[in-house]
């Protein structure tokens, strides 16, 4: 006889736990449940079915003692709304017979299909909807017990508990399988790039102590990956780049590491290739991909020789065009001085006294152009001596204003704006002068059918972030003079070549391109900047700023062209040093005619050596450029000798001491060759009477 006596509730779900815990798919699990529920209750169908679209799938079907073989998911059956309504809300549905339970009496059809009248579902909730149901029912009605009912209840949830750690357990293995196979598959990528790629790719610690390699080390530098292993990096790093990369590594565990770098390495035949490299570090070492640029430096090198070579030939082509128009000014005034002084020394011998002048005067004029001359070449070259003075530019200005309006010519309007109140500067006025009037002829050529020149003013004071703005001016005081024209105005593409040496936009005879470069080299010797605002069509701005002086004014008289009317300079004695003996006899001679008394050496060191004497001196003059020592590093040796003796400079070039503003100490001046015998002569008789 069969025992219809369900067993212990505890010892079946024991039973169950136990059982549970050796499974290992949803499967499983779902037929451990289903024989342990039917056979505890005696009932004639026990299962468990997932639900989806309110469709069950069965998992497992326990039938009267055994497992249905399901050959797929198989249809649980749509019981319609009055019974899958409590199953949503989450209540165990308990029906004893179809036939006359309220809910499904009136259509029992349903349940007699599958032979289920007595009836125990419970509804398993994921997230408040139905995901599961664990079933039991007798194929003839029965009453269910209170302790058959919680069995049922308690098989369900463990055995969804089991389903759904299965499921994670499931996924998670799924997810470790396809990350398995994605690691092998980029780790086989990672190799075949490692093995097959061009470039060389190398693992190190941040000592640069090498760690391995890839095999195009032995096809780009020739090192087999034995002889790297354990080397140092930098062994095979060119000598010149070992610090650059030195400080690469070391920035590289830095919180901000670099990841470019180039260097040059050696091949194993002893020749170099440059290399760029990226890299990327992580907590232990340094993974890095360089890149073989040799051929891409050796093209950009030999560009950029070419380039130069081109620029050197394109200036040799100007200078040579400069010099050879030079050659022939300098022969003509040559030719004007030499053949002024053979007709002078012919009317001399001949008696003929009264025409003498007539070519003293022509060799003068000669002279004075050649000396122009040069000194535009001193300023093209920005080399030139100045002599820089206290100037207020409002009366400079002023004092051109007749000058300027007659080169304009009537057709243009010249209109000063003077800004009351200018700060004076220190600069060169002959120099300002000239480029006030360059600018004034530049602006008449851009203006041929007439127009305006303005000529206006101002002060400027320059903060931080203004001269941040301008990189040719630090912060401070200045004075700008601005020229101005509504001419026809310069392009982007002119106005960045304006200032360069022998560029014009003239026809050619007509310009050597070298009037706004010695402006340029006027401004910048006088510590101040230049600079040009212009648009095609609307006219040319051209801005000199000049730092602010700010000492007094005071007017400087020049002396007159020659010796006559003279007074005598009193008794002082004067030490001239001269390497050229001409000059060196010239200046003596003019020192006689002023009644001193002089003395004279032929370089620094002899000079120095009477310096040291007990002689007596009240004035040194001495040319800068001194062979061996110069004038000025003699002239400093001296006044360590003779604090407060006067000096005055000779210069023709003054490379080796530029006398830009604060060069000069008190009592010390300067005069630039060739200078009028007069000037000279005014000068030294004023520094003696100081």
């Amino acid at each position: 006889m069969i025992n219809t006596s369900p067993p212990p509730r505890q010892a079946c779900l024991a039973e169950l736990g136990d059982r549970l815990r050796a499974a290992e798919t949803t499967a499983e699990i779902a037929q451990i449940a289903a024989e342990i529920a039917g056979r505890a209750l005696n009932c004639s169908r026990a299962g468990y079915a997932m639900i989806e679209n309110e469709s069950a799938f069965v998992e497992a079907d326990w039938t009267n003692g055994e497992f249905i073989s399901l050959a797929g998911p198989r249809l649980f059956g749509t019981l319609g709304d009055p019974f899958a309504g409590p199953l949503r809300a989450g209540q165990q549905v308990v029906i004893d017979d179809v036939l006359t339970h309220p809910t499904t009496m009136h259509n029992p059809a349903p349940f007699l299909n599958i032979r289920m009248l007595a009836v125990i579902n419970v509804p398993l909730l994921e997230n408040g909807i139905i995901s599961a149901v664990f079933y039991v029912h007798h194929a003839t009605p029965r009453h269910w017990e209170e302790d058959e009912v919680r069995l049922v209840r308690d098989i369900g949830d463990r055995t969804w508990e089991a389903f759904c750690r299965a499921r994670s357990t499931q996924r998670l293995r799924r997810l470790n399988e396809r990350l398995e196979q994605e690691i092998a598959l980029r780790t086989a990528q990672r190799d075949r790039i490692w093995r097959l790629s061009s470039d060389v790719m190398l693992v190190s610690d941040f000592a640069g102590w090498i760690a391995s390699v890839n095999p195009a080390w032995t096809v780009l530098l020739g090192w087999r990956e034995d002889e790297l292993v354990g080397r140092n990096l930098f062994d095979l790093t060119h000598p010149e780049d070992r610090a650059g990369a030195s400080a690469v590594l070391s920035a590289l565990s830095g919180p901000q590491p670099p990841q470019k770098f180039e260097s040059r390495h050696r091949h194993r035949d002893g020749h170099y290739l440059w290399i760029a490299w990226r890299a990327v570090p992580d907590e232990n070492a340094i993974h890095a991909v360089g890149r073989d640029i040799t051929p891409e430096r050796e093209q950009a090198e030999a560009l950029a020789a070419a380039e130069a070579a081109l620029r050197q030939a394109q200036k040799m082509e100007a200078v040579g065009q400069l010099t050879g128009g030079i050659a022939h000014d300098f022969n003509n005034l040559l030719q004007g001085i030499s053949g002024a002084l053979d007709l002078a020394e012919k009317r001399l011998n001949e008696g003929r006294l009264p025409d003498i002048q007539r070519f003293l005067n022509a060799a003068r004029s000669s002279a004075s152009r050649a000396t122009s001359l040069t000194q535009r070449l001193l300023a093209f070259s920005r080399r030139q001596p100045l002599d820089p003075r206290p100037v207020q530019v409002n009366q400079l200005v002023s004092s051109m204003e007749e000058l300027l309006r007659r080169t304009m010519g009537e057709q243009i309007g010249v209109e000063l704006q003077l800004a009351p109140e200018l700060w004076p500067v220190l600069c060169d006025p002959h120099q300002l002068e000239s480029a006030i009037l360059n600018l004034a002829i530049n602006a008449r050529d851009a203006m041929p059918d007439g127009g305006r020149l303005i000529i206006e003013t101002s002060n400027l004071a320059l903060g931080p972030e203004d001269a941040a703005r301008r990189p040719g001016l630090a912060q401070g005081l200045y004075v700008c003079l601005s020229v101005t024209d509504t001419g026809t105005g310069m392009p982007e593409s002119v106005i960045e070549k304006a200032f360069e040496p022998f560029f014009t936009t003239k026809p050619l005879g007509q310009g050597t391109g070298l009037g706004l470069s010695m402006i340029y080299g006027f401004i910048r010797q006088s510590e101040g900047d230049a600079r040009i605002e212009s648009e095609p069509g609307r006219g040319t701005t051209v801005r000199l700023c000049l730092p602010r002086h700010e000492g007094e004014v005071a007017e400087v008289l020049a002396g007159e062209g020659g010796l006559a009317g003279l007074e005598a300079a009193g008794h002082a004695c004067v030490l001239v040093v001269e390497d050229e003996s001409i000059v060196r006899a010239l200046v003596l001679d003019v020192l006689a005619e002023l009644g001193l008394s002089a003395m004279a050496a032929e370089s620094g060191p002899a000079g120095l050596e009477m310096l040291r004497s007990k002689q007596h001196f009240d004035l040194l003059i001495t040319d800068i450029g001194l062979p061996g020592l110069n004038g000025r590093q003699m002239a400093d040796a001296a006044r360590l000798l003779r604090p407060g003796l006067k000096i005055l400079f000779m210069t023709g070039y003054a490379e080796t001491a530029m006398m830009a503003r604060g060069v000069l100490e008190p009592g010390m001046e300067m005069i630039t060759k060739p200078f009028p015998i007069g000037e000279f002569a005014a000068r030294v008789r004023g520094m003696l009477s100081k």
